[in-house]
C-alpha cells in the first residue's frame, strides 16, 4: 500500500480538486484538509518523545490519517483558522497563535516530501530574495530598484536610459470598498517621473523595461518543466498580460538548456519542488527572469495548452520520500 498524501488547501481551490482526482485515480490514499477546519471540524493529536518522532493523527468527521504514515504533503494556500463564536478579540488572536504554532508546527515537522514546505514558500515569496537567487544561479534579470525615495527613481531611469516599469513588490491584489482589485505592472512615461508623489509612502519596485516578443509561464514540478508561451493581443496585455486575459493566445514551447539549468539551480537554492516562473523572451531570444511563484496558478495554462501539469504534480507527490 502506498503512503497517504496529505493535501492542505482551501476547500474551494478547484485546481487542487484536479490533483486529488489524479491521485485517487492512481489509487493513492488522499487526506484533504483546510486549516480553516481547525479546531472545530479537525482534531489534531500528536505526540513525540525520546524514542520516536511525531506520531498521532488528524481526524475529521469522516476520515483519519496517521501522521507517521504520511508520505507527501501538497500545501497550497489554505484558509485562516475559524474559532467558535463568542470569543473576544484578544482570545481569538491568542487561539490563532496557538493553532499556528501547534497544528502548523506539527505539520511542518513531518519528514516527508513537501510540495512545497511552507517555510521555504514564505522565504521564496520575497521578490528581492528571488532576484538575488536567480542572478546567483545564472539567470538573466532586469536592472531593478526597490525604494521609497523619489529622487532615486529619477536617477535609476536616467541610468537605464530607456523605459522603466513600476510593479507591486508583493501580491498585486487588494480589497477596496468591498471590491477585489488588482495592481498591474505600469510602464512609466517621462511625465510620470515629474510627479512621483506617493513613492515615499511605502516600498516600490522599478525595473528596466525588457523588450519582449512574448512571455513564458514556466511551470516546474520536480524535474519536469512545462513551458507555455503567452502572446499578448492588446497593448495592455503587452505591458502586463494579467490585465487582459481575453486577448491572450498560448502555445507550448521549449526551454533553452542554459535557462533550464539555471532554473534547476534556483529551485534547489529556494528549496522548492513546485513553482510557476515568469520570463520575458526578447526579439533576439534572450530569456529574462521576472519571478517564480511557489503557489502560482497553473490550471488555466493546462486548459489552454494541454500541458500535463496536474499529472506532473501528482508524479512529484508520489516520488520517494
Amino acid at each position: 500500500m502506498t503512503a497517504p498524501v496529505l493535501i492542505i488547501a482551501a476547500h474551494d481551490d478547484w485546481p487542487t480538486d484536479r490533483i486529488v482526482l489524479e491521485l485517487e485515480t492512481r489509487g493513492v490514499d488522499v487526506f484533504r484538509m483546510d486549516t480553516a477546519d481547525f479546531p472545530q471540524q479537525l482534531v489534531l493529536a500528536g505526540r513525540i518523545d525520546q524514542g520516536r518522532a511525531w506520531t498521532g493523527d488528524l481526524t475529521t468527521k469522516h476520515r483519519t490519517v496517521e501522521l507517521s504514515r504520511v508520505g507527501a504533503v501538497y500545501y497550497r494556500a489554505p484558509g485562516a483558522f475559524r474559532f467558535p463564536e463568542g470569543m473576544s478579540g484578544p482570545e481569538e488572536r491568542f487561539a490563532a497563535a496557538q493553532a499556528r504554532a501547534g497544528l502548523g508546527g506539527v505539520l511542518s515537522a513531518l519528514e516527508c516530501r513537501w510540495v512545497n514546505h511552507p517555510t521555504a514558500m514564505a522565504r521564496a515569496e520575497y521578490k528581492p530574495v528571488q532576484l538575488a537567487a536567480a542572478r546567483a544561479c545564472g539567470l538573466h534579470i532586469p536592472p531593478t530598484l526597490l525604494t521609497n525615495r523619489p529622487d532615486d527613481v529619477r536617477a535609476f531611469a536616467a541610468e537605464v536610459g530607456g523605459p522603466i516599469v513600476c510593479k507591486p513588490v508583493a501580491s498585486p491584489v487588494l480589497i477596496e470598498g468591498g471590491q477585489l482589485k488588482s495592481v498591474y505592472t505600469q510602464r512609466l512615461v517621462p511625465e510620470d517621473l515629474e510627479d512621483l508623489r506617493g513613492v515615499d509612502t511605502t516600498a516600490h519596485l522599478f525595473q528596466a523595461w525588457a523588450p519582449k516578443a512574448y512571455e513564458v509561464r514556466l511551470t516546474i514540478a520536480g524535474d519536469r518543466m512545462l513551458a507555455a508561451a503567452i502572446h499578448a493581443g492588446s497593448e495592455a496585455a503587452h505591458a502586463d498580460w494579467r490585465s487582459d486575459y481575453g486577448s491572450l493566445t498560448y502555445t507550448t514551447t521549449t526551454v533553452p538548456d542554459s535557462v533550464a539549468a539555471g532554473v534547476r539551480r534556483l529551485m534547489d537554492r529556494l528549496q522548492l519542488r513546485f513553482g510557476a516562473a515568469d520570463f520575458i523572451v526578447g526579439p533576439e531570444g534572450q530569456w529574462t527572469f521576472l519571478e517564480v511563484n511557489p503557489c502560482g496558478q497553473w490550471d488555466w495554462i493546462q486548459g489552454a495548452t494541454g500541458l500535463p501539469i496536474a499529472e506532473a504534480i501528482a508524479d512529484e507527490l508520489q516520488g520517494d520520500c
